[in-house]
């Protein structure tokens, strides 16, 4: 009655050992979400979608700066940087002369 007691892998060998799951976005997919969302932080929301695009990017190119990476995923990390910073600039522009208590 214990025949059947550990041929479980035999039939699917990739369950036991994988610490991912299957129903998340993979990062082909992050690193096209990434890239868009950079390029549309240029025209709107660039405090927003600088950082999307940032952390998309990241998670995408795996979390490492080395090893293989994609193209989409390293352009959504600096174009979402560039957005932040502009975006950053732009609000402190906006608040005036008047925000830093120099008068």
């Amino acid at each position: 009655m214990m025949a059947g007691f550990g041929n479980t892998t035999r039939k699917h060998p990739r369950s036991r050992g994988r610490a991912w799951s299957r129903t998340g976005p993979d990062r082909a997919s992050l690193g096209i979400i990434g890239l868009i969302c950079a390029i549309a932080g240029f025209f709107t929301l660039g405090i927003v979608l600088g950082p999307v695009a940032v952390v998309c990017g990241w998670l995408a190119m795996g979390r490492r700066w080395t090893g293989t990476q994609s193209v989409p995923a390293l352009v959504a990390v600096v174009l979402g940087a560039i957005d932040t910073l502009l975006a950053v600039v732009w609000l402190a522009s906006a608040a005036g002369p008047l925000a830093g208590g120099a008068f």
